[in-house]
């Protein structure tokens, strides 16, 4: 499940939650009654049953999250719910909740992830560096999962604002995420998805710690044991998950990974499709002769490559990371700025993926009718239920009909590739995105909107540098 409990950067398009002063909070000015921020509210005669009833989830009693929380604004999205800002109703203080559509909990795995996450989170609590779970909370419409509000932002983010680094910061930052890392395996948990985005700042202020979220792919474990099942981040599963054999290891490659890009700004293995990027890690070739890395220093490309041993057997533990000369405090690591193109290469790769979901969906907003005709109608007989919206469900049982046939994890993935806003479902304008055909997006004219939706400035004069690079963009998913 995305990490989201964490306050959105000042670039982010927030969704307001202010109440009018004429009209009060709940009413539209012209007199509509709007949904207040936050998860449906369980009906009356809902909330008098759910004291009594137990959730399916949680296996505990029912009980509305509101009656101790107020809901605010929504922080960010997930594959399967929404992050919102809550105040603890006595305390004022401030939190983040992570609440679980139970619609989108299809299957017995579905509800057993989210259970597992609970539990994990609970076994957890109390170290530094971990976002810490303050209750959590089921009823007949959600799970809601309270947690600590990390308002520092994520990690790239600070990294790229300081605008200034040294290998001394990334030891600094990578020691906190391996001290994660080592005591999630001392307690017998793997977490199965380390990345940059699943690292937040507790807060603005310098010396704030980084605290791991998103524990909803990590499962625990016993010494010895293998798992098989393919999880994980494109750029930071390690080998063995590949190869669908692994154990706690891959926790340690992923760190590895990270601390790569902390050092270059690019990840050790790169390609234009999720496809090549295994192959590249499944070939192990890592390159250290590029810039910057003639710049850095010996102690810490050995750093690098005993965490990113092709070998988990030969690969470092968290604690010998930990004890390593350069990761050590007040170690090897030189507090010497490196290159400023790391930071703008971090900035760069942070942007990629995000700029190619979004700029494509602009274009489709603005094809006509004639350039879409067909996929209208192949939405509507998926979305059986005429929400508006197709399920997974929805979308695994209507591609057959349409002569497609995938296995369950490819049904999956194009889910996820598709769900630009991540909510868990996709709409009318994802779907076509998603679906249409790319020699129809190549018009001048609508790369000019995508162009414009981008251009903040009004600097027209980059159109034709920025017109060649969407070009480069769309060639790239026509290959995918």
């Amino acid at each position: 499940m995305g990490n989201c409990n964490g306050l959105p950067s000042s670039q982010t398009q927030l969704h307001s939650t202010t109440a009018d002063p004429d009209t009060g909070p709940g009413h539209h000015p012209n007199g509509l009654k709007i949904d207040p921020p936050g998860p449906p509210r369980p009906s009356s005669s809902a909330t008098s049953a759910t004291s009594s009833s137990v959730g399916r989830v949680l296996g505990k009693p029912m009980e509305d999250v509101r009656n101790t929380y107020i809901f605010g604004r929504e922080l960010g999205r997930g594959q399967f719910g929404v992050t919102y800002l809550v105040t603890h109703k006595d305390t004022k203080q401030q939190f983040a909740c992570k609440s679980i559509s139970s619609r989108k909990l299809i299957n017995r795995d579905d509800v057993e992830d989210v259970r597992r996450e609970v539990q994990i989170m609970h076994h957890l609590t109390g170290h530094r560096n971990i976002v810490e779970l303050k209750g959590a909370y089921e009823d007949r419409h959600s799970v809601n999962l309270i947690m600590d509000l990390c308002a520092g932002g994520e990690l790239f983010d600070r990294i790229i604002a300081k605008g200034h680094y040294s290998e001394r910061a990334a030891a600094n930052l990578c020691r906190q995420m391996v001290t994660v890392v080592h005591y999630c395996h001392s307690m017998g948990v793997m977490h199965r998805d380390l990345k940059p985005e699943n690292f937040l700042f507790s807060s603005s202020a310098e010396d704030s710690p980084l605290k791991a979220t998103d524990f909803g792919l990590s499962v625990f474990f016993k010494p010895g044991d293998v798992f098989k099942d393919l999880v994980g981040s494109a750029y930071y599963v390690a080998p063995e998950v590949l190869r669908r054999n692994y154990g706690a290891e891959a926790d340690i490659w992923s760190a590895g990974v990270i601390l790569y890009i902390l050092l270059s700004g690019v990840p050790p293995f790169w390609g234009e499709t999720e496809q090549s990027i295994f192959d590249a890690i499944l070939r192990g070739h890592i390159d250290f002769s590029s810039d910057p890395w003639p710049n850095i220093s010996s102690s810490a490309k050995d750093i690098v490559k005993k965490m990113l041993h092709a070998d988990p057997k030969e690969r470092l533990s968290a604690a010998e990371v930990l004890n390593h000369p350069w990761m050590r405090v007040d170690g090897d690591a030189s507090d010497k700025p490196l290159d400023i193109a790391v930071l703008t290469r971090m900035k760069q790769f942070r942007a990629m993926n995000k700029l190619k979901k979004v700029a494509l969906k602009v274009i489709a907003e603005n094809l006509s009718e004639e350039e879409i005709m067909g996929l209208k109608e192949m939405f509507k007989s998926m979305d059986t239920d005429n929400s508006g919206t197709i399920t997974f469900e929805e979308l695994k049982a209507g591609l057959p009909k349409l002569g497609t046939r995938l296995s369950e994890s490819e049904v999956r993935q194009l889910m996820e590739a598709a769900d630009v806003d991540g909510n868990g479902t996709i709409d009318y304008i994802e779907f076509i995105t998603a679906t249409m055909h790319m020699n129809r997006v190549e018009r001048e004219e609508h790369l000019y909107k995508a162009f414009e939706y981008f251009d903040k400035d009004n600097s027209t004069s980059q159109w034709k540098s920025w017109n060649m690079r969407l070009r480069s963009i769309i060639w790239e998913m026509q290959k995918q």
